[in-house]
């Protein structure tokens, strides 16, 4: 790997930790602040939002300068979102403005790998880059809950500035305050990545002209005919994995008895078993086997639904490190087929875009479909069920899907294979 891939590790990392460690803070920040109980729930959701709104234009944005830039000025972004929430601002609003920052990032965080490394070594790239996400995640929300806790609490609000009345009165707003600093080393971070050369793209002087560029992109990568099917794999895997938080805590109320802090512990344990198998995908596959690992997704949701079978915690560990090891095997692979594609067809960015918000859009339609499950009166056992049939059967239809291209578009396919094949060996 290049020296520079490590800055980009680096800075992705702590700007990941302190996006987990800010929703615990948000949440403790709502919760005294005596709001209704809804909106904590909402705050993820409003995390994701600009990264639908904001699809179209994002990644044009980062492919109109370098990479780094684009991720120090998102860092800074987020670093507003955090000042809002101190001077008063409602956190669901606050936290939107993070998640705007998150939107920007995300497009040059990933589009960078395809400038500064060759195609050889993507599907190693992605497993790095997806196992730090995942181990951010886990440190973020275990940061978080320290830091708002009752040994670090006191100790953050003891601590003050001589000559100056800081207004940091509360745990949440001390977490907020060391959280800034952790999006500042971040953004240090993001100077030091070097350049890639590759020749910038300018924004058009009318935003508005990008609506129908973005909606080119996007219908040019589902049109393409290994884009597609890697674009809804990832698509499907990441809807999945943006609401399995959620089943695994209404799995393990109903068939565990946990409160909510012991079933949280379990939803690591599956970040961990993605953690696990996006390190062995990104030892093990090459960019072209993508498609070869679709039926890991079958058996995901087939996972999902023998879910309400288990009732012993020391059964459930391992299955679901199993569970979200399948994911993470499926998801690094998939992953650097699609920024392949992408980056050839449109753009890194551009590319990066399209897939965040199909993968954002499903999370909300999935969350939204399995929400209205329980909303209306389904038991939790077959609303879980529901939505491992639903997984397990999305996926059979992509795996048909591909399947019935290589039959009807063989040589387009064995083409676009041997690109990947090609890139991979003399990338």
């Amino acid at each position: 790997m290049k020296r520079g891939f490590f800055t980009i590790m680096s800075a992705q990392f702590f700007s990941s930790l302190a996006d987990n460690a800010l929703f615990v803070a948000a949440v403790q920040l709502l919760r005294s602040s005596k709001e209704a109980p809804w909106q904590q729930a909402a705050l993820a959701p409003m995390f994701a939002l600009f990264y639908v709104i904001l699809a179209p234009f994002v990644g044009a944005f980062a492919d109109s300068m370098p990479k780094g830039r684009v991720m120090f000025i998102s860092n800074f972004i987020k670093i507003g979102g955090c000042l809002m929430m101190l001077f008063g601002t409602h956190p669901l609003m606050a936290y939107a403005i993070v998640g705007l920052g998150a939107a920007a990032y995300s497009p040059a965080k990933y589009g960078i790998l395809t400038e500064l490394l060759p195609a050889s070594q993507l599907v190693k790239a992605n497993g790095w880059i997806e196992g730090l996400t995942i181990a951010s995640i886990i440190l973020g929300v275990l940061l978080g809950g320290q830091l708002v806790g009752p040994v670090l609490a006191p100790m953050l609000l003891s601590f003050d500035f001589p000559f100056c009345e800081t207004g940091v009165d509360t745990p949440p707003e001390a977490a907020i305050s060391v959280l800034i600093f952790i999006y500042l080393l971040a953004a240090w971070f993001n100077t030091h990545i070097p350049l890639t050369g590759v020749e910038m793209r300018p924004m058009p002087k009318r935003l508005a002209t990008l609506l129908p560029d973005f909606w080119v992109c996007n219908t040019r990568l589902w049109r393409d005919k290994l884009g597609q099917i890697s674009l809804s794999a990832t698509t499907l895997i990441w809807g999945v994995a943006g609401n399995l938080k959620f089943i695994v805590l209404a799995w393990a109320a109903a068939a565990l008895g946990y409160s909510v802090t012991k079933a949280s512990a379990l939803t690591g344990v599956v970040a961990i078993g993605m953690a696990v198998g996006a390190v062995v995908a990104s030892m093990r596959m090459r960019l072209e086997d993508g498609p070869r690992v679709i039926t890991l997704g079958i058996g995901m949701g087939i996972l999902i639904i023998m879910l309400i079978f288990i009732t012993n915690v020391w059964v459930a560990a391992p299955f679901l490190i199993l569970l979200g090891a399948l994911g993470g095997f499926m998801v690094v692979p998939m992953n650097a087929l699609l920024q392949h594609r992408g980056h050839n067809l449109m753009g890194a960015g551009r590319s990066i875009a399209v897939q965040n918000f199909n993968e954002n859009l499903s999370i909300l339609v999935l969350g939204t479909a399995y929400t209205l499950s329980t909303g209306l009166g389904l038991p939790t056992f077959t609303s879980i069920t529901v939505f491992g049939l639903v997984v397990a059967g999305f996926m059979w239809l992509i795996r048909r899907w591909h399947a019935s291209n290589c039959v009807k578009y063989r040589a387009e396919v064995e083409h676009l294979l041997g690109i990947a094949r090609n890139d991979n060996l003399h990338g």
